[in-house]
């Protein structure tokens, strides 16, 4: 395989939201998928794992920079099988995934970053972020209700409230950065027709019904809510060092060769390299190889 062929074909660009433009979700085809074909994209996909196999073991061992992978989209998008898929020859002692629900009662007693702080990946490590706090200026958005339960003083409760949110993501992600643990962040577009599919399949599989939930359900009456909520926080969030990824997820077997793409990019930018040990180092290596080899 050539790979300058692979990311032409892929066309990349058109799923990277430049920092700085305004967008509209109608850009964005949930359904394209170049000119691949399906087992062309598995044999891909298993190259794309073997490689970040291999640069994550340099992530762990350089123990420098963490890499924190923010995964949004709606209910049925492939969230969970793309994690499975395109993580599935890393090694687990350096990744960790956490999923985000409704905030406990504990969480709700802190502000709305603090769950997201304490799940931050170690030096060394990649961490997945399955919803985020990103949710915070979506499904509170489409929901307002739910900023009541935040407790927040209410003055702080108006118009500016999203504005404020979207500074304040920003700064959390540039402070990260600045630390060294680098932010990729995809959104993963299914269509509402192909989710409506997803969701039926569910529901006639019985070892898919336990994914299922009528409140999956009842989030589709909000469909058009939930993409202008969307679009304004790519129009606000999608930054320097943190710039978002739209990929199209109409078809789970593209939307993971995508992913595995801009994971390895990132990776490969980072000059990961294993750490080069003192002469002093060196030297006791050799005397331990003396004695080993020395044993009757």
């Amino acid at each position: 395989m050539m790979y300058a062929d692979f990311v032409t074909r892929l066309n990349p660009k058109t799923m990277l939201i430049k920092p700085g433009t305004k967008i509209s979700m109608k850009d964005f085809d949930p359904d394209y998928k170049s000119d691949f074909q399906k087992s062309e994209a598995k044999e891909l996909l298993q190259w794309g794992v073997k490689e970040l196999a291999k640069y994550q073991d340099m992530l762990y061992a350089q123990d420098t920079y963490a890499l924190l992978i923010v995964l949004q989209a709606l209910d049925a998008a492939g969230k969970d099988s793309t994690i499975k898929h395109v993580m599935s020859g890393v090694n687990p002692q350096g990744f960790q995934v956490f999923s985000f629900k409704a905030p406990s009662a504990e969480e709700l007693d802190h502000d709305y970053l603090w769950r997201s702080f304490k799940a931050l990946p170690e030096r060394g490590r990649i961490g997945i972020f399955n919803r985020s706090y990103y949710e915070e200026v979506l499904v509170v958005r489409v929901h307002p209700e739910l900023l009541v339960k935040q407790k927040l003083p209410s003055q702080t409760i108006d118009k500016h409230i999203w504005q404020q949110r979207f500074e304040e993501i920003n700064n959390f992600e540039k402070y990260l950065v600045n630390n060294g643990i680098v932010v990729l962040k995809f959104f993963l577009n299914v269509s509402k027709e192909e989710q409506k599919k997803r969701f039926l399949k569910r529901i006639e599989l019985p070892e898919k019904n336990w994914k299922f939930s009528t409140s999956d359900a009842r989030e589709r009456q909000f469909w058009d809510e939930y993409m202008k909520a969307y679009e304004d926080v790519f129009n606000h969030t999608s930054t320097e060092w943190a710039p978002w990824h739209v990929i199209p997820a109409d078809h789970k077997w593209f939307t993971r060769i995508c992913v595995a793409y801009f994971i390895y990019e990132k990776m490969k930018s980072l000059n990961l390299a294993y750490p080069k040990v003192s002469e002093e180092h060196y030297a006791e290596v050799l005397r331990a190889k003396e004695i080993l080899e020395t044993e009757e």
